[in-house]
């Protein structure tokens, strides 16, 4: 095999994206229990990245190309790091180590990638990892860091449909599988969306008529952003890291049956809630404020394993304005039914998916159009359903975030693992100092809801608890009073 080999267009757009103030570096984070064999788990994690041949290359930039070439300087020592936290090195000095290296930009003359192990954390080890976005994508990475563990994919099965039952991987399916087939994200449509960036005034016509995808492609074009908030501005680089104690599924499960919502509607329920929550604290006003989170979707056939980027768009509106938390769950619940029904997420996910096809002047725009009106990336992954190991330690906790395009100064992670549910936040110190007091409010929007189960309160204006519904709640109730 030759050393070097072309990148492809997707991938090279991702490099390119890079701004000062927002790398494309994706996080990940993982807390074992001790003790720790910290020479095994560095051998471990050093054996299965290099199996991959992506990670002993860098990249090699021509005046027609990007490359990547096989590093005959590779250096392990480069990329294999162990640290120790100052102090007693708790989960707050984490999150301020994992905050700096988010603000780090990787060695452009190195494979672009990192692994720090900290050692003697909390009577165990982390283990962070950086890699580039152009390297692979989040799910294509997270299927890399599942090989690393102790009996790689035999002990990593995700959840299925059945078991997750609501995560916008799951509700998108059938807008994936269209898209799959090349009817949405074609050369056609492709082309359709360069000429409405140069001539929006023909998209206005596409929006009078309604004509379909060229339709919704005009929508695009003249969606209106989203409410600005503290959250929205323009990122200084700096970067903070919190993230909170992790939320029982079966009770989330539980909950949200009894209340005729989904897990994911659910999840990102609280999401809004605890946003509301902040702003309310820091003396915003809150009414009728809608937040837009931009998240990845799968494009990959099933088995497909591929390193690189192959994933789409979809734009959630978070209706943080909504204060009563039924109200605001039922609102989530519906939005998430139209955005199924609806060309939008065909559009976005076909259009990003075929992302770096086109001139990279249309890229830019393109992206501009989507980044520049919504306030937060949210990545929203169901992970392996029994505990792992990793060198013979358990895994404890799992988090990664994606990387902030554009201006977007906020990065929310919802990752499943072992029974749990795990939240954590990446923010622009410049925009939002502090993430932990938005964290810390994630949990308890949930115990709102389970509150509304266990008491069986009055109803609320957008729901009814009767029939079918009451019995559900009546069986929750049950279910989390035995397990209590």
């Amino acid at each position: 095999m030759s050393q070097r080999e072309r990148m492809s267009s997707v991938d090279t757009t991702w490099l390119r994206m890079d701004r000062p103030t927002n790398l494309m570096v994706i996080l990940g984070v993982w807390v074992l229990e001790g003790p720790v064999a910290l020479k095994r788990l560095e051998d471990q994690l050093a054996d299965g990245l290099l199996a991959y041949r992506r990670f002993r290359q860098k990249v090699e930039f021509t005046p027609a190309a990007a490359y990547w070439r096989d590093d005959p300087k590779f250096d392990l020592s480069h990329h294999m790091k162990r640290a120790r936290l100052p102090g007693k090195g708790g989960k707050q000095a984490l999150e301020r180590f994992v905050a700096d290296l988010a603000s780090e930009p990787l060695d452009p003359n190195r494979p672009l990638w990192q692994v720090h192990i900290v050692e003697k954390f909390e009577g165990g080890a982390a283990v962070v990892f950086r890699l580039h976005h152009a390297i692979a994508d989040g799910i294509a990475l997270m299927g890399v860091t599942m090989s690393l563990v102790d009996g790689g994919e035999r002990n990593s099965r995700r959840a299925t449909p059945e078991e997750d039952e609501g995560w916008l991987q799951t509700l998108m399916a059938p807008v994936v599988a269209a898209v799959n087939t090349g009817t949405q994200a074609s050369t056609s449509t492709l082309r359709t969306a360069f000429d409405l960036v140069r001539n929006p005034l023909r998209a206005a016509d596409y929006l009078r008529v309604g004509a379909g995808v060229a339709g919704e492609l005009g929508y695009l074009l003249f969606m209106p952003s989203d409410s600005e908030t503290r959250f929205k501005g323009k990122p200084q680089g700096a970067k903070r890291v919190a993230w909170g104690e992790p939320l029982r599924l079966p009770e989330v499960k539980a909950v949200s049956r009894a209340l005729g919502a989904s897990i994911n509607d659910m999840l990102l329920s609280c999401v809004a809630g605890a946003m509301r929550r902040y702003l309310v604290d820091h003396g915003d006003q809150t009414e009728g404020v809608e937040c837009r989170a931009l998240v990845p979707i799968n494009l990959r056939q099933p088995g497909e394993v591929e390193l690189g980027n192959r994933f789409g768009i979809i734009a959630v509106k978070l209706p943080v304005g909504i204060e009563h938390p039924l109200e605001r769950l039922m609102t989530v619940r519906e939005r998430m039914l139209e955005l199924k029904a609806s060309y939008e997420p065909r559009v976005t996910l076909g259009l990003f998916g075929a992302l770096g096809y086109g001139p990279k002047v249309a890229q830019d725009q393109l992206f501009d159009l989507l980044l520049s009106r919504a306030t937060a990336v949210m990545t929203n992954v169901p992970g392996p359903v029994e505990p792992l190991s990793v060198a013979g330690s358990v895994l404890r906790q799992s988090l990664f975030w994606v990387p902030q395009s554009g201006d977007i100064g906020m990065g929310v992670s919802i990752l499943s693992y072992a029974g749990k549910v795990q939240f954590g936040l990446v923010t622009d110190a410049a925009l939002t100092p502090d993430p932990e007091a938005i964290v810390s409010r994630f949990a308890e929007e949930f115990e709102r809801y389970l509150y509304y189960v266990l008491l069986d309160p009055p109803e609320a204006p957008s729901l009814s608890v009767k029939g079918e519904r009451a019995e559900s709640a009546a069986s929750a109730r049950r279910a989390l009073t035995e397990s209590s």
